[in-house]
């Protein structure tokens, strides 16, 4: 079966269309595609709309939830002279399956792949287990080389239309500090925030003078914006939600806040309501920005703006994302914890909690 999958996704790559790699328990079918291991869908068995929270503007890699490693953001321009694109080089690769399996309830697919130009190797490992709404994934980064190097490292979660809706979708996350992210003053576009600013979660500061809940996608808009937001450093789990309210439908990420402490929120708000979509973007680093300035950067509120990988190893990070029903009285989440085989999600206001079980350690 293996065999015949590699013939058929090498088959579908000479002729240039994504291929998609299917993993599914009893409660969710998730699809994967094998350039850049992206997450492509996430949908629920018993949701008869089949809605996907994350966001597909075409087949391309590159969409949904897509890992950048190692670099998030621009590249220099001896970067690009030497071949090096946006986001880093993983998301470019067409990953080799290594498993593709089952034991017991838990279905699991491996891939790898070797990023040339960075000299890395990538190994990414998604888990389901029968029962559960949850996704595990863990992804190993080795050097190959001799010496220490700073790295970038972006989980790039996107979600985006028809789930991503004008004031329906509430974004949440436990952040304690925020920032506009300080663009040039030459910089186009139609932004949202003023650059630069200070504030706290969730009311920022918009061009015009105002303050926002920034939650929410705006009623009218035609705009886009970034902001980063610092995970509170008390918690051991970080998290990010988004929950559709009149859909009952709540997808999110619980991760190490030690090793993603920062979470941008990128917005794509374009007038075509169809195209609309929202980064919820956990990382290393503060904004997506060529390695030399973050590393001249080096701290914001305090907090390191990058990592280091040693010569000649490996590091490795976990997260797990989670799709959900919700009660229809739930309308916000206050708080998830993830312990005891549990993950809990809290709208304290309307007394509404939702358990799921989540039997795999991070």
């Amino acid at each position: 079966m293996r065999l015949t999958l590699l013939t058929f996704a090498g088959a579908l790559l000479a002729w240039g269309q994504p291929v998609s790699l299917p993993l599914a328990n009893d409660k969710l079918d998730v699809e994967i595609l094998q350039t850049g291991a992206s997450i492509a869908g996430i949908v629920l068995k018993d949701d008869a709309g089949k809605m996907n929270p994350l966001w597909q503007p075409g087949r391309q890699a590159g969409r949904g939830h897509f890992l950048c490693v190692d670099g998030f953001g621009p590249v220099s321009k001896e970067e690009a002279a030497a071949g090096l694109r946006n986001h880093g080089e993983a998301v470019q690769q067409v990953f080799q399956v290594v498993v593709s399996g089952k034991d017991g309830k838990t279905s699991t697919l491996k891939l790898t792949a070797k990023l040339p130009l960075l000299q890395e190797n990538v190994t990414r490992t998604y888990r389901v287990v029968d029962g559960e709404q949850v996704l595990y994934v863990e992804t190993e980064l080795e050097s190959l080389t001799a010496f220490d190097r700073p790295i970038s490292w972006g989980e790039h979660a996107t979600i985006g239309a028809p789930f991503l809706e004008d004031v329906k979708t509430v974004v949440e996350t436990p952040a304690v500090r925020a920032q506009t992210r300080p663009y040039p003053a030459n910089q186009g576009g139609n932004r949202r925030y003023p650059p630069g600013q200070n504030f706290t979660w969730p009311n920022a500061p918009l061009t015009d003078g105002t303050m926002a809940d920034i939650r929410f996608a705006p009623a009218e808009h035609n705009s886009i914006g970034h902001t980063t937001q610092l995970m509170d450093p008390s918690r051991p789990w970080a998290w990010v939600t988004a929950l559709r309210t009149d859909k009952h439908l709540l997808v999110g990420w619980v991760f190490s806040r030690t090793e993603f402490p920062w979470l941008q929120s990128w917005e794509n708000y374009p007038a075509q309501r169809e195209r609309m979509a929202r980064g919820l973007e956990f990382s290393t680093q503060p904004y997506d920005l060529p390695r030399r300035e973050v590393v001249d950067q080096a701290t914001l509120f305090g907090v390191p703006t990058f990592q280091w990988l040693p010569a000649k190893s490996k590091i490795t990070k976990r997260f797990l994302l989670f799709y959900t029903k919700t009660p229809e009285a739930f309308r916000k989440v206050d708080d998830v914890k993830f312990e005891n085989g549990r993950i809990t999600i809290i709208d304290y206001k309307a007394g509404q909690t939702v358990t799921l079980d989540a039997s795999l350690p991070l």
